[in-house]
């Protein structure tokens, strides 16, 4: 016999139908339908992204080699450890990245000659300031940030920390194009400066300087337009073929072309003897000095202080000049 339900039950189960907690018996389940269930995104027109996340990761990985660069350089600089890394990436508007500053502020212009349009360098007053102090001989200690611009000698500081972040600019970005960044002019109130159209599209890179306890946020903004020429360069592909043919092995002929230039210090020494004071002071001209080496001995020939060759001595059109015969020993009495 089939069980009856009663009255509440009947009105529980249809209130359960309605609230969707039971499946309606005649409505069958449909299969689920990949086009039905697409994954929307909203797009914002005032925020076009222009930059592939390729590329975004292609310039993060040349402006990481930056801050290691700069981070080294300024801390034999400062002669205390400062560390810089990349803090972030992103692509934003030109009157964005404006509103987003501090008032007043180091704000660099910049031009990377071939490139056309200018570029931004932001240092913020929290690092500046202890940068400054520690320039002057200062502990950092407890100092207070003044809200202020900077003085004309505090800017002749700052110029000494902003040349040599420029110099790193310029070795790493050598490895996408030949660039030589320079600094045009500087301005305190980020407001004033317009290079690009407000709502053009530009790539902030934000970088975080520590000197101690002290922690501040450094910031290069680089319109589009700028990169535009060379951002086929900055494909992934391009960019790791590119990286690959730069490696160790590929640059040993120009490391030894390079080496080939530098300077070395070459002396031939005759003899050497040992005499007192008393006797130096005394020396004039046509004193004869003896020493223990023969007159038929080699030269003994040193490149920056350490034995390199054995000679003889002689004369070359008219100049006094020095044979070599052999390599030299290296604990060889001079």
């Amino acid at each position: 016999m089939a069980e009856v339900l009663d009255q509440s039950e009947v009105d529980a189960l249809l209130a359960a139908i309605d609230a969707g907690a039971v499946a309606d018996a005649a409505q069958p389940e449909q299969a689920y339908d990949p086009q039905l269930h697409k994954e929307v995104r909203t797009y914002d027109f005032k925020r076009p992204e222009r930059v592939s996340k390729d590329q975004i990761r292609a310039l993060e990985g040349i402006h990481e080699g930056f801050s290691r660069n700069l981070g080294a350089s300024l801390s034999g600089f400062l002669r205390t450890i400062i560390e810089v890394r990349v803090a972030t990436i992103e692509q934003l508007t030109y009157s964005e990245f404006i509103h987003s500053l501090p008032n007043p502020t180091n704000f660099n212009l910049l031009t990377a000659e071939p490139l056309e349009g200018q570029i931004c360098l932001e240092i913020s007053p929290l690092i500046i300031y202890p940068i400054i102090d520690r320039l002057l001989g200062g502990s950092n200690s407890e100092m207070f940030i003044p809200q202020r611009p900077l003085t004309m000698i505090e800017l002749r500081l700052v110029k000494r920390i902003t040349d040599r972040a420029l110099q790193c600019l310029t070795e790493v970005w050598a490895a996408l194009v030949e660039v030589k960044f320079e600094l045009q002019e500087v301005e305190s109130n980020p407001h004033l400066v317009q290079i690009v159209a407000p709502n053009e599209v530009v790539v902030v890179i934000g970088f975080e300087i520590k000197m101690g306890a002290r922690v501040g946020t450094m910031s290069l903004c680089i319109p589009f337009n700028v990169i535009e020429p060379v951002m086929s360069k900055l494909a992934t592909q391009g960019w790791v073929a590119y990286r690959r043919k730069t490696s160790a092995e590929d640059r040993s002929t120009d490391v030894a072309a390079a080496l080939k230039k530098a300077e070395m210090e070459l002396q031939a020494y005759l003899a050497e003897t040992t005499i007192t004071v008393g006797d130096l002071l005394a020396l004039a001209p046509g004193d004869i000095l003896q020493t223990d080496k023969p007159a038929s001995a080699d030269v003994v020939i040193q490149v920056e202080g350490r034995n390199k060759f054995c000679g003889r001595i002689g004369r070359h059109k008219e100049n006094r000049a020095v044979k070599i015969l052999r390599p030299a020993e290296d604990e060889e009495r001079v």
